[in-house]
């Protein structure tokens, strides 16, 4: 007799997909049901209309029904459908390769698959956060590091000053000047806190030039890879120094 196979809604961000087979894909996503999953999902075939590849793109929200069973080393997928209709991403080079940087940097950040509520929630309204934006793009992979380290558990934890340091390994602000390896410098942490403060839809009030952009990004890479080893390896990162 088969193995009952448990039904469940859930809503998802696509964070990477692997081919399996003719017509199979092995899709890595964020959910609100169970953290990180493996889904197989079949019948994929990209010419055919109304194919699921088109939804099955780096961070890309959707809803859909999963399958369960303690047969299956993998979740199956079915009735996807969008969780938000992206206007902008998909067609806009600089959001779209923001969209790559931010799927890698989950995919290689978050093992777990026990669900947190409030990490998802921050990813899944990332999403449409970056696809409404219209001003201050070449910011967000910069706020989106930022705001990320919340629900991840190593934002700061104590008021900024003026021409405060960060302190990477307790996340503490403070005015002695620290060993530059294990802190943010001032320059640096009074733009987390000015990412940390700010409102997503005015982050083209924050005016950092190229340089000081590129800063801050290793900056943060450094911050997270005292915490969090694996962020070493993104790959995206060199695409947009590049770009921004």
């Amino acid at each position: 007799m088969g193995q009952a196979m448990k039904g469940y809604k859930a809503r998802g961000v696509v964070l990477s997909t692997v081919k399996y087979g003719d017509s199979g894909m092995v899709v890595q996503m964020l959910t609100d049901k169970y953290g990180r999953q493996s889904y197989m999902v079949q019948g994929i075939r990209p010419t055919a209309k109304g194919s699921k590849m088109a939804l099955l793109q780096p961070m890309f929200a959707v809803e859909f029904e999963g399958l369960s069973s303690s047969k299956m080393t993998m979740h199956r997928m079915k009735d996807l459908v969008p969780g938000m209709v992206l206007q902008n991403t998909p067609f806009d080079v600089r959001k779209s390769t923001m969209a790559l940087f931010m799927a890698e940097v989950l995919y290689r950040l978050i093992k777990d698959s026990e669900p947190s509520h409030d990490l998802f929630e921050f990813v899944w309204a990332s999403v449409g956060a970056l696809d409404a934006l219209e001003e201050g793009i070449s910011n967000f992979h910069l706020w989106f590091l930022a705001n990320l380290s919340r629900p991840l558990g190593f934002s700061p934890d104590n008021e900024y000053r003026d021409g405060a340091w960060l302190d990477m390994r307790d996340g503490h602000f403070t005015p002695h000047a620290l060993i530059p390896s294990m802190a943010l410098t001032p320059e640096n942490a009074r733009i987390l806190h000015d990412m940390l403060e700010c409102d997503v839809r005015y982050l083209a009030e924050i005016g950092l030039n190229r340089t000081e952009r590129v800063e801050f990004l290793d900056a943060m890479l450094r911050y997270y890879a005292y915490h969090l080893e694996s962020i070493k390896a993104v790959e995206s990162i060199r695409i947009l120094r590049e770009v921004f």
